[in-house]
């Protein structure tokens, strides 16, 4: 659930928030409350607002995974971020835990990610096929601990389950996440997968943002590799 430290950065057309695992961004067939409802109800009641609560959803993260999710407070603002975000103007950067270590320890990640609607996963295919789309990535190694390796991830190309497939294909599944081939789950069902920064023009005032997303609390694996 949404609460108020969430919240990352804020002004009259922006608002970043730090997600928690488990918590929907965007309201689905499920009809559980999600993360854009929770905003709404929290700057309707601290402001006064007498009407509705204008709150766009500029890019959205998995369930299972933490971090950074941006809205914007205004529609110039909305129109203009996802302009932003087609043009690739908006940096987003993720760490992962993996099972194994990447070989080349640096480098990019292209694949064709192919999404099976039926089973809510995708796979990532070496030559394109069918609907597939061109999936992009770089990545580095940026630390290790006796079981896990930590990197860290510039998302070229916003695809299904893009991250969690591509580290899956080649032979890096992230701790927790057992669609794509992890050993086992995590308290919750949470993975280890985490929107750590973005960077980015403000649309209006044309001003560097920078944003680091705090790691989960409670998981010691990530206060390793947040604290080293």
């Amino acid at each position: 659930m949404f609460s108020p430290n969430d919240i990352l950065y804020e002004d009259n057309h922006l608002l970043i928030v730090n997600k928690h695992s488990g918590d929907l961004v965007q309201p689905d067939p499920s009809g559980e409350s999600a993360l854009e409802d929770q905003i709404k109800a929290f700057i309707k009641v601290r402001d006064a607002k007498a009407g509705e609560v204008f709150l766009g959803v500029v890019h959205r993260i998995d369930r299972p995974v933490s971090g950074v999710v941006l809205f914007a407070k205004t529609s110039k603002a909305l129109v203009r971020l996802n302009e932003m975000i087609r043009e690739g103007r908006i940096r987003k950067f993720y760490w992962a835990l993996t099972e194994q270590t990447p070989d080349p320890e640096a480098g990019e990640l292209r694949h064709y990610i192919l999404r099976d609607g039926r089973t809510n996963r995708s796979r990532a295919l070496d030559m394109p096929k069918a609907d597939a789309k061109s999936a992009r990535l770089r990545y580095e190694v940026q630390g290790r601990a006796t079981h896990y390796t930590l990197v860290e991830i510039e998302l070229l190309t916003g695809r299904h389950h893009q991250i969690r497939a591509q580290l899956s294909k080649i032979g890096c599944p992230i701790r927790g996440d057992l669609k794509y081939g992890a050993r086992r789950s995590l308290a919750g069902g949470g993975i280890s997968l985490h929107s750590r920064r973005v960077e980015f023009e403000h649309p209006v005032r044309h001003e560097p943002v920078v944003v680091t997303a705090p790691v989960p609390a409670g998981d010691n694996l990530w206060a390793v590799f947040e604290n080293c």
